[in-house]
């Protein structure tokens, strides 16, 4: 199946960079699942960053308050395009950082 990642960034923030960074990584890390669909950038306003997956909202910086530490991103990214698929060096940060609240 193609998936399809899409970052909507603000232009008034000048936040095209972070976008494309974020694209970059994505696209990196999810190639053979991007192969076909891929992802793009679209410019908006209002202080607007997501980043969508197959239309599917995964981070917004309105509702997950800020901008995504890239290896939360890419588990969400992964549990929505590729789920059970292996993330090397992230799953192991993830198994091996505290609960919260220690």
């Amino acid at each position: 199946m193609t998936h399809r990642i899409r970052v909507v960034y603000c232009t008034q923030c000048a936040w095209m960079l972070r976008a494309a960074w974020i694209a970059q990584e994505l696209l990196t890390t999810f190639q053979d699942e991007l192969m076909g669909g891929g992802a793009t950038l679209e410019p908006g306003t209002g202080g607007i960053f997501e980043v969508y997956a197959d239309d599917e909202l995964v981070w917004s910086r309105a509702a997950d308050g800020g901008f995504p530490d890239i290896v939360a991103l890419k588990r969400r990214v992964r549990d929505r395009i590729a789920p059970g698929r292996a993330l090397g060096h992230a799953d192991r940060v993830a198994r091996a950082a505290p609960p919260a609240g220690s």
